[in-house]
């Protein structure tokens, strides 16, 4: 059991540890941002916090300690200069570790380890759009106006529609109206009947005169 051991070993020797750890806080201090796994960021962070805090003295002393990590000149001259100026007046807490979930390949946890006063872009949330109730009845489509600018474009239009008909048309109507002969309606002819005539009989009496 590991009581009262501190720190992690990262499956590496301590020489091999230290570069890591070395590497890691240069990168940190030069980018204000470094992605790396779960366990290499916590670790960075415990070996980086103290390293800000002894910068805020600003003292000989201090780079010389700082510069037995830090192989870069340029590194240790914006820590003590830029950064010292930045982060001097936050008591602690210098760094934070977001985590980002699981690397494809051997799904170890990934994070984010950035200098927290170095974090200006805040994430914004992208606004809701507004649902709207769905009606029925489809949408009246209207028809787009084409848009006439010019007089010259207003003149091809009323030309194309005064355009007499096609030859072929007209032949069509006039082959269509003479197909059709005109017919004369017939009358009914009504037949009469011719009835015999009917002479008086000799016979027939005479009508009486009446009498005075």
């Amino acid at each position: 059991m590991r009581h009262r051991l501190k720190g992690r070993k990262l499956g590496r020797t301590k020489s091999h540890r230290d570069a890591t750890l070395n590497a890691l806080a240069t990168a940190l201090f030069k980018h204000k941002k470094i992605k790396t796994t779960v366990a290499k960021a916590k670790e960075t962070r415990t070996f980086v916090e103290p390293m800000i805090t002894r910068a805020k003295t600003g003292t000989v002393h201090a780079r010389r300690i700082i510069a037995r990590h830090l192989n870069d000149n340029s590194v240790i001259q914006e820590l003590f200069g830029d950064i010292v100026e930045k982060i001097g007046d936050r008591p602690g807490g210098y760094t934070r570790v977001i985590k980002l979930g699981q690397r494809q390949g051997d799904a170890a946890e990934m994070a984010i380890l950035e200098l927290v006063d170095y974090n200006e872009v805040a994430p914004t949330s992208k606004p809701k759009k507004k649902t709207t109730a769905k009606t029925d009845a489809p949408k009246a489509k209207t028809k787009k106006e084409p848009k006439v600018q010019d007089a010259e474009v207003i003149e091809e239009v009323v030309e194309k529609e005064e355009k007499p008909k096609a030859p072929k048309e007209e032949a069509k109507a006039e082959t269509k109206t003479e197909s059709v002969p005109e017919v004369e309606p017939v009358k009914d002819e009504v037949v009469k009947e011719e009835k015999p005539e009917t002479k008086p009989s000799d016979d027939a009496e005479e009508p009486k005169k009446e009498s005075k």
